[in-house]
């Protein structure tokens, strides 16, 4: 049996979203989270808690998207056709939310409100646009042949808007239960009442959507309620309701500091599991399959070389990055 070069780019572009999810939720969950504290000191801490990462972990999208391009180019084609907008004023969040986080520190007092409005607002913009297009995968694409054949606008729908105020939700948690771990008092019992509250409106945004979907997609009703799909999937809605009650403890016990994150961490993952069970193996919901979208072995092959020279560097850089900036970050400290 030869090696499926196919499945194993969709796991290396899998891996990459999920790392991008992971690790830019977090640092855009900071700019969401500026509302809950107007303190100049406190927001100063919670920009330089990612100051010395956050431009690494966008180098997961990059590789996501140049993977998507090389190894499923069809793929790449439908979902720039039919996400033109949110992808560029997603793009326009990041670059805006960029140059703010570097403005800011440099700016003088008269105007670093205005760089921390810029700040939240890219913020924002970048995590309702990745939003929308989460649920644009979950509500398919209508393709004819190998083109996109829907309108401009097919991604404007309750569902998929929706979508981009859930993930404000799991993005902002995200950011607070990092920040219960890299802050101190009381910015930290801030953050951890905050996520808290978050933590509730996920639920209800994960009972939402667990509804809604089902209710709205037969096919994906089928795929998480027929026989013996059930008794396999079930595990997933269980262990989001106990990582979630694990969580809540954790937020109420003053001594744990990073049990917190690693607990949203999970249901981060828990969420995208949910998402790749609900499409698998569409690549493009729902009729084209990543076997139907992909490119030629010898073009995947090429790339796949490339592809295992720089994601252990990637990684080895991002590890490093991570320990050398671990603790606390205190008030006055930062790294600018």
């Amino acid at each position: 049996m030869g090696i499926d070069l196919s499945l194993i780019w969709f796991v290396i572009i899998v891996f990459a979203t999920l790392m991008y999810i992971v690790m830019d939720g977090f640092d855009l969950g900071i700019g969401i989270l500026f509302p809950v504290t107007r303190d100049a000191q406190d927001r100063d801490v919670m920009v330089n808690s990612v100051a010395p990462v956050w431009d690494g972990n966008e180098t997961w999208l990059v590789l996501g998207g140049a993977g998507l391009f090389g190894a499923f180019p069809l793929a790449y084609a439908v979902i720039i056709d039919a996400l033109t907008i949110p992808l560029t004023l997603m793009l326009i969040g990041l670059i805006f939310r960029g140059v703010a986080f570097e403005f800011r520190f440099k700016a003088t007092p008269g105007h670093r409100p205005f760089w921390d409005k810029a700040f939240l607002s890219g913020s924002l913009l970048a995590t309702f646009c990745q939003g929308i297009v989460v649920g644009a995968f979950i509500n398919g694409f209508e393709v004819t042949g190998r083109s996109y054949s829907g309108g401009a606008l097919d991604w404007l729908t309750p569902f998929n808007l929706f979508c981009g105020f859930g993930l404000v939700i799991a993005y902002g948690l995200l950011g607070a239960s990092w920040l219960v771990m890299k802050s101190a008092e009381p910015l930290q019992d801030k953050m951890r009442a905050t996520a808290k509250q978050l933590l509730l409106a996920l639920l209800i945004v994960i009972c939402v959507i667990s509804l809604w979907t089902p209710l709205t997609h037969p096919s994906i009703a089928s795929r998480w309620f027929s026989l013996p799909n059930l008794f396999f999937f079930l595990p997933v809605p269980l262990l989001v309701f106990a990582f979630s009650f694990w969580l809540w403890r954790s937020l109420n016990n003053p001594q744990h500091h990073a049990l917190p994150f690693l607990l949203t961490l999970g249901l981060i993952f828990l969420g995208f599991s949910g998402l790749g069970i609900s499409i698998w193996p569409h690549i493009i919901p729902p009729d084209i399959t990543l076997w139907q979208a992909a490119a030629p072995p010898q073009s995947q092959g090429f790339m796949l070389v490339g592809a295992l020279l720089i994601i252990p560097i990637i990684l080895v850089y991002t590890f490093w990055s991570y320990y050398v900036f671990r603790g606390k970050v205190q008030h006055g400290e930062g790294y600018h």
